[in-house]
């Protein structure tokens, strides 16, 4: 059990998306360099100043590179702390060598597991803790005050493999909400399909008993068959885009749409009124279409009503132009800082860019939420059979 614990350990990948530069990278070194320039001008006890004030600068800048090159970072970082651990061994000061500004490498302990591979994790832990042994036996203090500086330096180490296992469990939760959306697509485009087979035989049959006694008929037909097949090739693709893994079955009831959405938006209570609008041709949008529509603003009425706050009103717009359909909902609550893109919008986004479209959710400029969606209805032009509305 341990062997496969370790091995998966050293296998283990880099996370993906690691940025290699940011702007509060920047911030962190300028904060570097001001506290060597003030620590070498202000204090009188530095030992070997300008050794220590390049070896300080030097520690400042390896940061820069802490999330691209992780343990090449760690290597130098710690490889010169004990060279000047060394030297200072050799020439004997009667004080430490080096600026408190130095302690600057915990960034690097934090950068380690959170952004390397599990091979340079273990290499790079290696070498901080050989270093940090090293500088706790040559330092001359109580044992207690030893094991506490110890501790101390591999404790932004534990913090970065905490954050790293967190936002890994996030991208799983997000990658499962993903799939379950591209499921549920992947089962309304499979009827849609369907009904698009079904009509192609019925009208095969047709065809077939016509062709005896009226020619033109069965021409008509088979144009129908022709019709009906282009439209369930261009589903066909779609559902061979969106699924992913394979279903475990299909619901019996078709999804709701927009004709459901004036039921959707009677919320009981009254805490909320709900300001419905709908606007243009949405009698022929594609069924994945029209579904999407009905989740979106199914998915941003439920966020209204859980986290609005002090939100009244709730105003939906739906439009339907010549190429696209505009969904908008809006409230009217209390900014509070803190963001609602939770998984269920997640699982939209992905729906939307799955049908080639677009969503955006976020604070408004003055108060409340907004989502914004724009979805293609190329698929309704061309002549797909709108589903029965209840």
């Amino acid at each position: 059990m341990l062997r496969d614990d370790l091995r998966t350990l050293w296998t283990e990948p880099r996370p993906p998306g690691a940025p290699a530069r940011v702007r509060r990278d920047w911030a962190l070194l300028a904060a570097g360099l001001a506290g060597v320039a003030l620590e070498a001008t202000l204090r009188e006890n530095v030992v070997w100043r300008p050794v220590a004030v390049v070896f300080a600068v030097w520690l400042c800048l390896l940061p820069l590179w802490r999330r691209t090159r992780p343990l090449a970072m760690v290597t130098l970082a710690f490889g010169s702390v004990a060279l000047l651990q060394v030297s200072s061994l050799v020439g004997a000061p009667r004080e430490p060598v080096g600026l408190y500004t130095g302690a600057v490498v915990l960034v690097l302990v934090y950068a380690l597991p959170r952004w390397g591979s599990g091979r340079e994790v273990v290499l790079g832990g290696a070498v901080i803790l050989a270093v940090g042994t090293l500088c706790v036996v040559m330092d001359e203090t109580p044992v207690v005050e030893k094991v506490v500086g110890l501790v101390f330096l591999l404790l932004p180490g534990v913090v970065g493999a905490a954050v790293r296992f967190r936002v890994t469990a996030r991208e799983r939760q997000l990658e499962q909400v993903r799939s379950r959306e591209r499921e549920q697509l992947a089962r309304e485009l499979h009827d849609t399909v369907a009904h698009h087979v079904s009509a192609m035989v019925i009208i095969a049959q047709a065809g077939r008993v016509l062709a005896g006694t009226d020619p033109s008929a069965a021409v008509e037909a088979l144009e129908g068959v022709e019709e009906e097949g282009a439209r369930t090739l261009e589903e066909m693709r779609a559902m061979v885009a969106a699924l992913r893994d394979r279903g475990v079955g299909a619901e019996l009831a078709p999804p709701a749409g927009v004709a459901d959405l004036e039921r959707l938006v009677r919320i009981p209570g009254g805490r909320l009124r709900v300001d419905l609008g709908l606007d243009g041709e949405l009698d022929a949008l594609a069924p994945a279409v029209d579904a999407a529509v009905y989740r979106i603003v199914q998915e941003s009425v439920t966020n209204a009503l859980r986290h609005a706050v002090d939100a009244t009103e709730l105003v939906v717009r739906v439009a339907a132009q010549q190429h696209t359909v505009r969904v908008s909902v809006r409230d009217n609550g209390r900014r509070t800082g803190r963001g609602r893109d939770g998984y269920g919008l997640t699982g939209l986004r992905e729906r939307a860019i799955l049908l080639g479209g677009t969503l955006r959710a976020g604070p408004g400029t003055d108060r409340g939420w907004h989502v914004e969606a724009e979805l293609p209805r190329a698929r309704s032009e061309s002549g797909v059979h709108s589903r029965p509305r209840r």
